[in-house]
């Protein structure tokens, strides 16, 4: 009898296992050639993963409500310029993942100061909105963030799973 019991449970435990891998499938595995840089072209709208001078992928994105300029103070909904680095991720994110831009650096900081105003912060390459109020105006709207770097989920979880911490990022005019 013993022997039965054990032998039904090794075959539900085999059954099981079968069944996947338990892996949130949003987190994705790449084993290409290293991201060594990325840059956005904010006038273009598009952005690049490049392996050195190679470009890798390349995508669609849509930037803060008001893009045109460098970002100076909280609440101007531009999106910065300059080089920084991917500094964390946040699989938890309010957009479908997302991988945050070190801004502000001192120099943003000085700048905002000397207006007598704080930089504002919290900028991310992210996907889509989770809530569905938020997805339906993210889908009218053209340049819908806060000033952060948006794509389609589908692109977030490539990109997230490609681009490490400490990549550098050029965000251009």
């Amino acid at each position: 009898m013993k022997r039965r019991v054990f032998g039904l449970g090794a075959m539900a435990a085999v059954g099981l296992s079968a069944c996947g891998t338990g892996r949130d499938p949003k987190f994705r595995s790449y084993y290409g050639p290293e991201v060594t840089s990325i840059v956005v072209n904010k006038g273009e709208r598009r952005m690049y993963l490049l392996h050195h001078q190679d470009i890798l992928k390349e995508y669609k994105v849509d930037l803060g409500f008001a893009p045109v300029g460098d970002k100076k103070v909280e609440g101007d909904g531009k999106t910065p310029e300059g080089t920084y680095l991917i500094d964390r991720r946040n699989p938890n994110s309010s957009y479908h993942l997302s991988i945050g831009i070190s801004y502000p650096n001192s120099r943003d900081i000085a700048e905002a100061k000397a207006l007598g105003r704080k930089p504002g912060g919290e900028i991310f390459i992210h996907g889509q909105p989770n809530l569905l109020k938020e997805l339906k105006r993210a889908r009218r709207t053209k340049d819908w963030t806060a000033g952060c770097i948006a794509v389609k989920n589908d692109e977030m979880e490539e990109i997230y799973a490609m681009v490490r911490d400490g990549t550098v990022i050029a965000l251009r005019a």
